[in-house]
């Protein structure tokens, strides 16, 4: 098994792991208080969401969860742009490691391979923007665009709207997790939302995919 995915192995199950320690040391009550309890101090808060999106890269954490803690403490109404820049950020580590770090071999290599071939064919910007509507984890995304060198304009872009639809279904879920009601419109929409996000991807893919399937030259 490679380093990245070994990384974000340990890291999920790492996270997983903490998640079941507290669940089993406090009651469900009780770590609710304590997030109500966060939110109503937004210094202490604003201190925490930094520092949790600063850190998550080096523990390969999903940003999954960070979005929903976002959305559970702020809302959707502020949770929603909190959680989206909290995204680009900590997309941007990864990606400026990877963008220093140069020529790699293993999973790092085949990222680096992968990340170039497409943009070849899409552009940087349409391309980072397709990977970031399909379901692939956030980090290879990050890394494979440093390792390709993309620019740091257009990976920011691609990054930035290719995360809403995700980062606002995390946000909402976050938000109804608050007064303990999952259910509804946030579940209900989850597979439109999904489905959404493939067949944009597939749309910023399926024109520069076309012209370089059909010119003279690809053969």
């Amino acid at each position: 098994m490679d380093r990245l995915a070994k990384r974000q192995l340990i890291g999920t199950a790492g996270l997983v792991a903490v998640a079941a320690i507290v669940t089993t040391l406090l009651t469900p009550e009780r770590v609710v208080a304590q997030l109500l309890h966060l939110a109503d101090h937004p210094v202490y808060l604003a201190g925490v969401i930094v520092g949790l999106y600063l850190v998550r890269p080096f523990f390969a954490w999903p940003t999954m969860p960070l979005s929903a803690f976002v959305g559970f403490v702020l809302g959707v109404k502020y949770g929603f742009p909190v959680a989206l820049m909290g995204a680009l950020v900590t997309c941007l580590i990864p990606y400026r490691f990877a963008l220093r770090a140069g020529e790699q071999g293993g999973m790092f290599g085949w990222l680096g391979d992968s990340g170039r071939r497409i943009i070849e064919v899409t552009g940087e910007t349409r391309g980072v923007l397709a990977a970031r509507l399909s379901p692939v984890p956030a980090d290879p995304v990050s890394y494979g665009a440093g390792f390709a060198r993309v620019s740091p304009r257009s990976f920011a872009v691609g990054t930035f709207i290719g995360e809403i639809p995700w980062v606002a279904v995390e946000v909402t879920a976050g938000a109804s997790l608050r007064s303990l009601t999952l259910t509804g419109l946030t579940i209900d929409a989850l597979p439109h939302v999904l489905l959404f996000s493939a067949a944009l991807a597939v749309l910023v893919l399926a024109g520069p995919a076309y012209r370089h399937v059909s010119a003279p030259n690809s053969s």
